[in-house]
């Protein structure tokens, strides 16, 4: 059972359909867009992911639940870096609910060991949701950035 002390909680807007923003957590060159230099993704549940956020570290995880447009659940865990969290040991949902104006992006990341990576994950998370809202609002040629 999570606690506020394990888990990330965020809500942001983003001015696309619920669509949209679903296609760029389940297409690879999509996903590297906003977070990501190089990764493998078999989106589907079950189906197992490594991707190399920066040069120093890489997740890992598997999606669990893949429900478009609506609804990812994936493990979630670093292979490489700094924060001492094991590949797949926690848990990321995302929902995307239509609003008026585009959707209400809704995430969630349980099990997390630490009020110290909640912290670390809370700052990475609204960083890389914010990367995600500016790649759904302005889709055009995809390339994998920072």
């Amino acid at each position: 059972m999570s606690t506020p002390t394990d888990t990330v909680t965020l809500e942001r807007h983003i001015a696309a359909r619920p669509e949209t923003v679903f296609a760029f957590l389940a297409d690879r060159e999509r996903w590297l867009s906003w977070m990501g230099t190089e990764g493998a993704f078999a989106f589907e549940p079950g189906g197992a992911y490594r991707v190399r956020v920066d040069d120093e570290h890489t997740a890992a995880g598997r999606f669990l639940t893949v429900d478009p447009p609506a609804r990812l659940v994936f493990t979630w865990g670093w292979e490489a870096g700094r924060t001492p969290l094991p590949p797949g040991s926690t848990t990321v949902e995302i929902t995307l609910e239509p609003r008026p104006g585009g959707t209400l992006l809704h995430l969630v990341h349980r099990g997390l060991p630490s009020e110290a990576a909640c912290f670390l994950h809370a700052e990475g998370w609204q960083h890389y949701v914010d990367r995600l809202a500016d790649r759904a609002e302005s889709p055009g040629p995809v390339s994998p950035g920072r």
